[in-house]
This record gives C-alpha cells, sequence and structure tokens, in this order.
C-alpha cells in the first residue's frame, strides 16, 4: 500500500511539471483536474480505517476539483475564446526547470521536518510543499486571469495534500475545509475573471493598469 501510495504522490509532483510546461490553457486546466481526481484517491488510501462519511468527503473533492471545477472554468475558456498564454513572463522551459528546482528543494527541505516521520507516506510532506510552490510559480508567471486561476487551483492542491497530515486528528474537518475554501474562492475568482472579460475584452491581468486612469 505504501508503494503504490508514493507512487500516487510522484504522479501528482509529475504532473505540475507538465503543468509548468504548457502553453495551451484548456491542457494546463485538464491537468489541473486529473490532479483532483488523483488526490482525492490518495485521500481514499491515507485513511486507516475508511468509513462512509470519509468515503463521500473523498467522492465530493473528486466530483468538486476533478470534474464541477473544471466545466466552470472550461466554460469560461470557451466564453473568453482564448487558446494559449502568449506572452507569460518565463517560458515553459524556463517554467520547468524552476518546478523541477523547487521540487528538488521540497525533497530536501522536508527530510529536516519531523513530520516526515510521523506518516507512512514519505513523498507526502514533499508533495505538498512542492505543489506549494509550482501553483506560486504558476500565479507570479502566468499574466491571463484564468490560468492565475489555475495556479490557485494547484496552489490550494498542494494545501489539500498537507492538510492530509492531520487525517487521524481531524479525519473530516480538514477536508471539508479545504473543499469549502477552493469551492468559494473559485467562485468568486470566476465572477471577477467574467468582469475583466466584459470590461477589457481580455483576460490579460496587465489590462488592471488602465484603471489607475
Amino acid at each position: 500500500m505504501t508503494s503504490l501510495f508514493n507512487g500516487l504522490l510522484v504522479i501528482v509532483l509529475v504532473m505540475n511539471l507538465f503543468a509548468l510546461g504548457t502553453s495551451r490553457i484548456h491542457a494546463l486546466i485538464r491537468i489541473v483536474a486529473s490532479q483532483g481526481v488523483l488526490l482525492g484517491i490518495i485521500l481514499l488510501l491515507v485513511h486507516r480505517h475508511l468509513t462512509i462519511p470519509a468515503f463521500a468527503v473523498a467522492m465530493a473533492g473528486i466530483a468538486i476539483k476533478g470534474f464541477l471545477i473544471p466545466a466552470i472554468m472550461l466554460r469560461a475558456l470557451r466564453q473568453a475564446e482564448i487558446k494559449r498564454e502568449i506572452e507569460p513572463l518565463i517560458s515553459p522551459l524556463a517554467s520547468i526547470m524552476l518546478g523541477a528546482i523547487a521540487t528538488a528543494f521540497a525533497i530536501l527541505f522536508s527530510g529536516q521536518l519531523p513530520l516526515v516521520d510521523q506518516n507512512d507516506g514519505a513523498l507526502l510532506v514533499p508533495t505538498a510543499i512542492a505543489t506549494v510552490l509550482v501553483g506560486f510559480i504558476i500565479l507570479t508567471t502566468r499574466f491571463k486571469a484564468l490560468t492565475q486561476v489555475v495556479g490557485y487551483l494547484v496552489l490550494e492542491n498542494g494545501i489539500f495534500v498537507f492538510g492530509m497530515l492531520l487525517i487521524e486528528a481531524m479525519p473530516l474537518v480538514v477536508e471539508m475545509g479545504v473543499l469549502l475554501d477552493l469551492f468559494v474562492g473559485v467562485f468568486v475568482i470566476s465572477i471577477i475573471v467574467n468582469h475583466i472579460n466584459r470590461a477589457f475584452s481580455s483576460l490579460d491581468t496587465r489590462r488592471l493598469l488602465l484603471l489607475k486612469e
């Protein structure tokens, strides 16, 4: 079970690099949706004694992170009629290299934390840290509002993985809290994205500088 658990976490780390390497927003949303489904499966494996409420929460996580939120994002993408992040702050290749450095840092840094010895999945903490860092990289190096929303989703996925460390202490509170925060955050951001697109006919957040005038 431990090998399967760690294997799934490795896939999450690989998905982070794929997310950094693509300029197509549609593909980026699909990657994050797949990551959300995978995190729901990992959540089922974390519980040592799986109960019906825990199973229900995991299924809700898969539905929200893997299907509902991506559907909202894809609908916004179709309405905005954009396909690519044309002018990122750094190139996809440089983003992948930066993500690889962040992942290596997370693995080295997590080895110094006492939390690593308290869970069966040795990659749980480094995966959480690396995913948070990758989400931050997407947020700060992309200019399209939709891409930045996806960066927020990746960052939230990292926080979700971190919350798995508290499963035994607070089995359902952590999962429900993260899911609620994620859903509300995306709902609010989608409204903001819609207003940006209507006001500027573009989702480039640099256009917001025009408000200074």
